[in-house]
């Protein structure tokens, strides 16, 4: 008697794409329902991880084209529309290998997984950092002279950290705040550095907006992490603003009651 269904379905489910290709070659007979989900499934498996492989080394090798395989550093901004909280700009060198596998535009990644990549990201790296831009700062100044304060702060605190950089890849429009500052649009899903920036960035703000969130449990920025959720801007109406709301982005929720 032969291998039952759940035996082929186990192992293809294990299989690699070598494994695969025997596997495939020695069910051709079977005609059970089963085998035959079972192959189409591990099949479609296979090829998502081919491409997944494919657009991983495709960021790499975007990077070095873009760089002239000169040392880079990316840079990506994150919150830069939430009502409260900073701005947060991550700066990440990255070596050639090994590739740090998931690495995308951190919106194009579910948490648990940018939790896992941002901290493969840190163990990776040549180094990294996170600067922030207070709410009153951004207040005070508007959004463009932030983003142009955090993007330097975060480059002078990699050069501090005994890391020259040749390349400063930025993700969006031109800044011109570095000499070296070459600019990629939507980099951080082109771009690797970009994406390692841009993931470790949210990481590390979303978790101090849910530090925030037991100071100010009222507007739950655990879950929006100060974004214009409902909830969000009924809390304000409500409740008025909390120190670390942007009264700047919050003129149509409130006569900027503040306590």
């Amino acid at each position: 008697m032969g291998p039952t269904v759940a035996e082929i379905k186990q192992k293809l489910q294990q299989a690699d794409a070598a494994e695969f290709a025997v596997l495939e070659r020695s069910l051709i007979a079977d005609t059970r329902k089963g085998v035959r989900a079972a192959v189409e499934s591990a099949r479609k498996r296979l090829a998502a991880l081919e491409a997944e492989q494919q657009r991983l080394e495709g960021m790499y090798a975007f990077q070095a084209d873009i760089a002239g395989g000169k040392l880079v550093v990316g840079l990506d901004e994150v919150g830069r529309g939430p009502l409260a909280g900073p701005l947060a700009v991550g700066a990440v060198v990255l070596p050639d290998e090994p590739h740090i596998a998931g690495l995308n535009d951190s919106k194009q990644v579910k948490p648990e997984e940018r939790e896992r990549i941002a901290e493969q990201v840190k163990q990776v790296a040549l180094t990294w950092t996170v600067q922030y831009i207070e709410p009153s700062d951004i207040d005070a100044h508007g959004m463009t002279a932030s983003l142009t304060t955090a993007f330097c702060r975060a480059i002078a605190a990699v050069e501090a950290q005994g890391v020259q950089p040749e390349v400063v890849l930025l993700d969006g429009n031109p800044l011109h705040l570095d000499a070296r500052e070459i600019n990629v649009v939507k980099g951080d899903g082109k771009c690797a550095s970009i994406a390692a920036a841009s993931i470790v960035a949210k990481v590390e703000r979303d978790a101090l907006m849910c530090e925030y969130a037991k100071r100010f449990p009222a507007y739950d920025f655990a879950s929006n992490k100060g974004y214009a959720s409902a909830a969000h801007i009924e809390a304000i109406e409500q409740q008025g603003l909390c120190p670390i709301h942007r009264v700047s982005f919050c003129h149509a929720f409130t006569q900027e009651s503040l306590f």
